[in-house]
């Protein structure tokens, strides 16, 4: 599956719009960022069939943010992912170093105005509402009809939660290392929160996914299925929708390859028993 990632047409002019041609043409997931170019309607409409999820950065404008969901159902979106790994933006240090800030034709239409006209890092900081509790999670599936997912999960005890609250999946993720320092590895995580969670939600991995091989781990380790965030950005890069359509064959090669070597006829045939933990 290919993960929510920000900012796609700093890759290539195409952006979402390209990433999600090549999910369609892979047969698999792409999940469109709050802090993507497009809206969910732009993006459906150029890539008919493509299997759609949604990422929420669930702002503090609560009129703004049912009407984004409602706007995400609309353009026949499969699923919600709310990231809970942001109460706050973490600390850029490279971002500040470069002094990064977005090109002025970048549009980021699934912001508030308001957001939009200020400072990147300033307004990167402004998307979220750090109120939020867990309590919250009742307004999002009373706006919200689709099924849930909470990305960001690292703990049993959060997973526990997200079940308790009404989620339908976690997706065990350390936001690619950005948010908070020293955290655990994406894949350290994952045994203690599906043993946790056992068949109560749907867990799915996302960080650190660069092979084939990875997403076989994954998958040994309890996970339903794995997210690819920034390999999917470097074949955006590189060669647009044909880029990310190799960089998905390319892992479907290799996962095929691992399972012929495990003696796996299938992914469904990986187990526990394929990896061995220190």
């Amino acid at each position: 599956m290919v993960a929510p990632t920000a900012f796609q047409r700093l890759a290539h002019p195409d952006g979402e719009l390209a990433t999600a041609r090549a999910a369609a043409a892979a047969g698999t997931v792409m999940c469109q960022s709050t802090l993507s170019s497009v809206t969910p309607g732009e993006l459906a409409a150029a890539a008919p069939g493509a299997r759609l999820w949604f990422q929420l950065y669930w702002s503090s404008d609560r009129g703004f943010t049912a009407d984004l969901l409602a706007r995400v159902v609309e353009a026949g979106f499969e699923a919600v992912v709310f990231t809970v790994d942001f109460p706050a933006a973490g600390r850029r240090e490279r971002d500040l170093r470069t002094a990064f800030t977005l090109p002025d034709d970048l549009a980021t239409p699934n912001i508030p105005d308001s957001l939009q006209r200020q400072d990147f890092h300033a307004a990167l900081g402004q998307i979220v509402d750090p109120t939020l509790t867990w309590r919250d999670l009742e307004w999002l599936r009373a706006h919200c009809p689709l099924p849930v997912l909470l990305k960001g999960i690292l703990s049993a005890d959060d997973a526990l939660l997200g079940a308790e609250h009404g989620a339908e999946g976690v997706i065990v993720s350390n936001h690619g290392g950005r948010q908070l320092d020293g955290v655990a590895a994406s894949l350290d995580a994952l045994p203690e929160v599906v043993e946790a969670v056992g068949d109560r939600v749907e867990v799915l991995l996302d960080g650190g996914v660069r092979r084939g091989t990875d997403v076989l781990k994954a998958l040994a380790l309890g996970a339903r299925a794995a997210l690819i965030g920034r390999a999917a950005v470097w074949g955006l890069a590189v060669g647009g929708e044909q880029g990310v359509r190799e960089v998905l064959e390319l892992l479907r090669a290799e996962i095929e390859l691992g399972l012929t070597h495990l003696g796996c006829r299938s992914p469904a045939e990986v187990t526990r028993a394929h990896v061995k933990l220190k």
